[in-house]
Parts: C-alpha cells; sequence; structure tokens
C-alpha cells in the first residue's frame, strides 16, 4: 500500500492506495491541542533563543508523537503492509538554524517544511519509501478520471488535498 499526503499546518488528508484503488482516506490530527500549529511563522518571532529552541523542541516531539499515532492507526486497518509515503517537496538545503527560519522567506515555509520533515521521519524509523512530490506536476500526471473516480465511489468529501494526496500515492509506485 501507498500513502499520499496533502498537510496542512496541523493536520493533514492521508489518501492510502492500492494501484489506482483508494483503500482509506482520512484526515489526521499532526498536533497536540493548545501547541501552536506554526511557531517559526508566529511564535518564536518575538522569543529569546532559548525559549524559541525549547517551544521549537516541544512542537517536534508532538508532531512525532501525534503523526506516529496516526499513521499506526492507519496501518492497523489496512489489510496489507504501507511500502511508501509521499509527501510534497521541500528544498534540499532548506536551512535550518534558528537566526535564518526567523527572517523571510524562510520564516513563512518552516513550519510545513518542519512537519513534513517529521513525517518523512517517522516513515524512514519505519521502513517506508520517502517520496517527495510537486502538487501540480503529480496533478498533471494522472487523468482527471482516475482523480475524480473515488469520488462516485466513496462520496464527499472529496477535495482537491484528496487528489494531489491520491495522485501523489499513485506516481510514486510509477517511479
Amino acid at each position: 500500500m501507498r500513502v499520499g499526503v496533502a498537510d496542512h499546518l496541523g493536520w493533514a488528508v492521508v489518501v492510502t492506495v492500492d494501484g489506482h484503488r483508494v483503500i482509506d482516506r482520512r484526515r489526521v490530527e499532526l498536533l497536540d491541542d493548545g501547541l501552536p500549529i506554526a511557531p517559526v511563522e508566529h511564535e518564536v518571532q518575538a522569543l529569546a533563543a532559548d525559549a524559541a529552541l525549547a517551544l521549537l523542541t516541544e512542537v517536534r516531539a508532538s508532531i512525532a508523537r501525534v503523526a506516529s499515532a496516526a499513521l499506526d492507526d492507519l496501518a492497523a486497518t489496512l489489510t496489507a503492509p504501507i511500502t511508501s509515503i509521499s509527501l510534497r517537496a521541500w528544498p534540499d538545503d532548506f536551512p535550518e538554524d534558528l537566526a535564518t527560519l526567523r527572517r523571510p522567506p524562510y520564516n513563512a515555509r518552516a513550519d510545513a517544511v518542519m512537519y513534513r520533515q517529521e513525517i518523512a521521519e517517522i516513515a524512514h524509523r519505519r521502513g517506508w519509501e520517502v517520496h517527495l512530490y510537486d502538487a501540480k506536476a503529480v496533478l498533471a500526471a494522472v487523468t482527471d478520471d482516475i482523480l475524480s473516480a473515488p469520488r462516485q465511489l466513496l462520496g464527499p468529501p472529496w477535495t482537491k488535498d484528496h487528489r494531489t494526496a491520491l495522485a501523489a500515492a499513485i506516481t510514486s509506485g510509477e517511479a
């Protein structure tokens, strides 16, 4: 089984496929309640470096815990093992130091990258292949009839996030 993820700040749409057939679709939480969903862009800007790093460490630990539990729950419902996960791409050279992350243009993207990096790490620990995708490219690579068919079969919701996650999961098996 292959999993495609369309992430947002604090949550994601996850679509699991076997070939082109949708096996599961769900919205999953990625962060504990009460923690900021975009700490780099907002909360750490006014904090001293030590406090900012402590907050980011807490948020990353929460993402690792909550996303791991969500993926465990998904894997437990499937009849075959997950072999890969597809996540939106981020630049290989994306900075990691706090001083740089606090500055534009990085501060606007750092939180999304953080979620993706944590999910990728979870997948690596499970032995799953991790594929990174560009949303426009994967949507262009899969025909509209394949992207729309699950809505007819499963009913709503079937949003652009679902179609993107589906396309990412399908194209990961074709690479």
